[in-house]
Formats: structure tokens, C-alpha cells, sequence
């Protein structure tokens, strides 16, 4: 899979930009604040509908055409998928309310025919990382549950349906909590929520449980490869509710002891689920909300059994980091056939020579790949005379001519 051309309208810096994109690596080169960061952006875009920045699509739109009542902020890419030619486009729209301020809305059209967003999803694929990612590793679990859903979401469009679906029903759920808390009600009505609540929560926790251990499978072997043989990757699930059936008299088991979730099937995590609901249901009420479920759920880095989320240094947290995104890249080649779209932000910056130049070979791997820099000396020769060169600033691209 890979891009052929690509045209932003009011996106960000850009207030326009139009070309056509070259198939293998391109290297954007520029100052910082000129719209390396913003192009990649742009791009995953495409695949998640969700910006990796914005706290909201709103600051999408280009600031000075934003002042207006009436902007429009347009991603248009034509893309190859096979033998398929395919285009995306989205349009973030802001346009006039009446006396409460400007609106926003988004349309997404595959193929110009407008679709829902659940629909497209995963239709075009990207992995992407930048140095901010490394809180997915040392953060809280709200980043690493935000990275599995938007990893997972392009390879399995019923997950994106489902957490849509889980967390409208969550909120439903929570209301009828609170309102039991405080003036009391039948607590039948929680029957109905709970057998929901538990159908999606399963298609979720499957779906984490086998992503994440096929990530790690690929992602220890890179992270082996990275450090030289001297470091052992694991990613380790921490379920909020934990469909694994404890033994008798068994202790819990510590964070670095594997446990194989992979043979449970989606009905017995939803029977378990629903019945944990049931148990919770005293303390949820008590509460006002549910203590139990995916959306409480987390997953830790360990190197050679030590957490990297306390105890790792900053270059092993950002070894794990790239080793689960180059993991990622695999990932989803072996699960649609395709190549994602690589996209690379100041990926070399802190990276010792050797680990550059294991970086740089796996990239030969990739259809397509977009890394940005602010000093292209932090390349080898070789690589940058197979790249497309790109000058990006003050959010205009130029490309670099080559002397023949």
C-alpha cells in the first residue's frame, strides 16, 4: 500500500499543498514549527480519523482560515491498495450556529461516496512514531489503551464499531449508577446494561488479548535484534477484568509471569464479563460508576523483566518504543497483505549509530516510508541518495533536485 498524490486545504500550516508522493522512502527536511510534523499527521489521518495532537479537530483547521465563521480543512489522498486504486478524502468542517458560536462537524467520503467513519476505518493503513509516543510506555494507562485502540482499530473494523458502541453504552450504564446511588430505583434495569456492556466489552478484550500477544511475538524478536541480543521485550496485559480462570488457593501471579489468555473464546469472556458485572454491581452503585471493563484495562513494557515504565532508562524506553512500532509495520502487513504507510518523526535523533543503521535497513522493508529531520547528516549517504527529498517550510514543500 502506498500513496500516489496527496492535497491539503487549510490543514494546519498548510493552506495548500498539492503533489504527487513517490513510492519508497521520502525525507522531509526543515527547521522546526515549518510542517514536518504536520504532513505526517495529515497522513495518519487518513487511516485513525483521529489526530495524535489535537485535544480536538477544531485545531485542524488552519488558523488563519479558522477565524472565519465558515472554514473547511480538506485531506485528499489517492492511494494504491493492490490492484486498487482508492481515494480518501475528509473535510473538517466549522460553519455558522446561530448565536452559539461556530459549529464543527466531519465527512468522510471513500471513493467520492460519503461514509461513516466506522466504515472506513482501517480501508487505509499507517503506522506512526514520534518522540511523544514514549508515553505509551511511561504514562498512564489511558496512552497505552488510546495506542492498542487505534493499532487495532485498522485491522479489525468491528473493533472500531465496538468501542463506539462500548462507550455509549458505559455512559448509559454510569447514568443509571448515579441516579441508583442517589434516590435508589429498580435494580433489574441494570440486567439490560450489563448483558450489553458485556457483548462489546468481550470483542474488545479478545481482540487486546491476541493483538497484543502477536505484537509482542514480532516486537521481542526486533527489540533482540536492537539491543544486540542483551535485552528480552514482553508486553504483559493487565485486564481490568481478567477472563483467565484462577486456580484454587492460587496467588496472583507477579507482572512478569506469562499467562496465555489466546485459547479463552469471545463467549466465555463475555459470560465471565457479565457475571463480574453482576458481583461489582454493590460497589458500582455505591460509586456511581463501573470499576470493571476494558476502558479500565492496561498493558506493560518489560526488558528483561524490569518494568520500563518505572524503571527504564530513556533510551531503552524509546528501543521498546521503536521495536513495537517496527512490530507494528509486520503486524499489519501479515494481517491485510499490505504494507502500512511508515511515518518517522525525529526517529534518529537520539539513536546511536548502530541502532540508526538497523533502523534505516528495516525501512528498505516498507512500500512507503516518510521520516522528517532537522539535520540530514544524521543519515548515511546511501539513504538519502535512494530517498525523495523534500524541503519543508513555513509549511510549503519544495523538492530537492538532484544533480545528475
Amino acid at each position: 500500500m502506498y500513496l500516489t498524490h496527496l492535497s491539503l486545504t487549510n490543514f494546519r500550516n498548510f493552506t495548500r499543498l498539492d503533489i504527487d508522493v513517490p513510492r519508497g522512502p521520502s525525507l522531509l527536511v526543515g527547521s522546526n514549527a515549518q510542517g514536518k510534523t504536520s504532513l505526517l499527521e495529515a497522513i495518519y489521518y487518513l487511516a485513525t480519523f483521529v489526530s495524535f495532537h489535537a485535544g480536538s479537530d477544531r485545531e485542524l483547521i488552519n488558523f488563519i482560515a479558522g477565524r472565519e465563521s465558515l472554514a473547511v480543512s480538506r485531506i485528499v489522498a489517492d492511494f494504491q491498495r493492490g490492484v486498487a486504486r482508492r481515494r480518501i478524502e475528509v473535510r473538517i468542517i466549522q460553519e455558522p450556529n446561530g448565536f452559539n458560536g461556530p459549529r464543527l462537524r466531519k465527512e468522510v467520503l471513500l471513493d467520492g461516496v460519503k461514509q461513516k467513519i466506522s466504515e472506513v476505518v482501517g480501508v487505509f493503513n499507517a503506522v506512526l512514531f514520534l518522540p511523544q509516543m514514549l508515553r505509551v510506555v511511561e504514562g498512564s494507562p489511558e496512552e497505552r489503551r488510546r495506542y492498542l485502540n487505534l493499532a487495532i482499530a485498522q485491522i479489525y473494523p468491528q473493533y472500531a464499531q465496538a468501542l463506539l458502541d462500548y462507550n455509549r453504552i458505559l455512559s448509559q450504564r454510569n447514568a443509571l449508577l448515579k441516579q441508583l446511588a442517589e434516590r435508589s430505583g429498580d435494580l433489574n434495569q441494570m440486567s439490560f446494561w450489563d448483558e450489553q456492556l458485556a457483548a462489546k466489552g468481550g470483542v474488545i478484550i479478545l481482540a487486546r488479548i491476541h493483538a497484543l500477544q502477536e505484537l509482542e511475538h514480532l516486537g521481542a524478536a526486533i527489540h533482540q535484534e536492537l539491543t544486540r541480543n542483551q535485552e528480552v521485550l514482553r508486553l504483559v496485559y493487565q485486564p481490568s477484568f481478567d477472563p483467565l480462570p484462577a486456580r484454587p488457593n492460587q496467588y496472583r501471579l507477579p507482572l512478569d509471569a506469562p499467562a496465555d489468555r489466546s485459547t479463552l473464546s469471545l463467549e466465555k469472556i463475555r459470560q465471565g464479563f457479565q457475571e463480574h458485572l453482576l458481583r461489582n454491581r454493590s460497589e458500582d452503585i455505591t460509586r456511581g460508576l463501573s470499576t470493571v471493563g476494558p476502558h479500565r484495562d492496561d498493558f506493560r513494557f518489560l526488558s528483561n523483566a524490569i518494568d520500563l515504565g518505572v524503571y527504564g532508562s530513556r533510551g531503552q524506553v524509546r528501543t521498546s518504543m521503536l521495536s513495537l512500532k517496527l512490530a507494528e509495520v509486520t503486524w499489519m502487513k501479515e494481517k491485510t497483505h499490505e504494507w502500512p504507510v511508515l511515518l518517522l518523526d525525529e526517529v534518529l535523533a537520539e539513536l546511536d549509530d548502530q541502532r540508526r543503521d538497523d533502523l534505516l535497513a528495516r525501512l528498505a522493508e516498507s512500500e512507503q516510508s516518510f521520516l522528517t529531520t532537522t539535520d540530514l547528516d544524521l543519515f548515511r549517504a546511501e539513504f538519502v541518495n535512494k530517498a525523495q527529498l523534500w524541503n519543508v517550510h513555513m509549511g510549503r514543500l519544495q523538492e530537492v533536485k538532484r544533480e545528475s
